[in-house]
């Protein structure tokens, strides 16, 4: 399954993960306002992988954060798993992100005074629900890191810590999982066990997964890439290896 650029007026289906209408983000007002997305039209299919790329302020940023309701567009509409967030209030919004929205990022932001599992765990806590440890040991062992669940972030590497921050990106069976340079901290080979895994959550555990790159490499590993210019879509690749895409990055700069 694939993301798909949306066609204007089209209806939401069952099997979309993610719907942008129309998204436009603007900062600033007057002389210094600056639109960083232009009517942004995309759906995200469910259990699909999605790398989005584009040059420097392009707006891809400023995309995830929209569609993963950091922030808020000025115009559009977004959806996510059937519910439009772009309308929720800020406590609503909150508490669907935390029980909705997995997120990886960079920093890897776990807490060092807990160990493994309690890391995995603590959106769970946080949100006031129950834990599925059936669930709970199958994501261990589909991270690998079943033997490690009782050590503490300092006593793992920093792409078992990685693999820590994505079983807790999943624990909540969320929409979409987001991330922005997942792999930005991991030197080439823990970055790719990295991206595997992820690939590995997407067509094995039918989750939805979309990551922000600069990088073609790791852009290659998705299912399709979105590409952004100037704050607007600017076509995507399927499958992909790095070489095509980075020819399709080399264009846009231009563009």
């Amino acid at each position: 399954m694939t993301s798909t650029p949306l066609v204007p007026g089209a209806d939401a289906g069952p099997s979309e993960a993610l719907r942008l209408h129309s998204v436009v983000k603007t900062y600033g007002s007057g002389a210094n306002r600056v639109s960083a997305l232009r009517g942004v039209n995309l759906t995200i299919a469910k259990g699909s992988f999605t790398a989005i790329m584009g040059p420097s302020g392009s707006g891809k940023s400023t995309l995830l954060h929209s569609a993963a309701g950091l922030d808020r567009p000025s115009s559009g509409t977004v959806h996510l798993g059937g519910t439009e967030i772009s309308g929720l209030k800020s406590k609503k919004l909150t508490a669907f992100r935390r029980d909705h929205v997995g997120f990886v990022f960079q920093a890897y932001n776990l807490l060092p005074a807990l160990n493994v599992e309690d890391n995995i765990t603590l959106p769970l806590r946080l949100g006031g629900r129950a834990l599925d440890g059936s669930w709970l040991d199958f994501l261990l062992d589909a991270v690998g890191l079943a033997e490690f669940r009782h050590r503490r972030p300092s006593e793992l590497s920093g792409g078992q810590q990685q693999r820590v921050a994505i079983a807790r990106a999943l624990i909540t069976r969320p929409h979409v999982v987001f991330g922005d340079e997942p792999t930005g901290a991991l030197d080439s080979r823990a970055g790719t066990q990295v991206l595997d895994l992820l690939a590995h959550t997407a067509r094995e555990l039918d989750q939805t997964v979309v990551v922000v790159t600069h990088d073609p490499v790791v852009a290659s590993h998705a299912d399709r890439v979105i590409f952004l210019a100037d704050g607007a879509f600017a076509g995507h690749l399927d499958g992909a290896d790095p070489a095509r895409i980075n020819e399709r990055m080399s264009a846009l700069g231009e563009w």
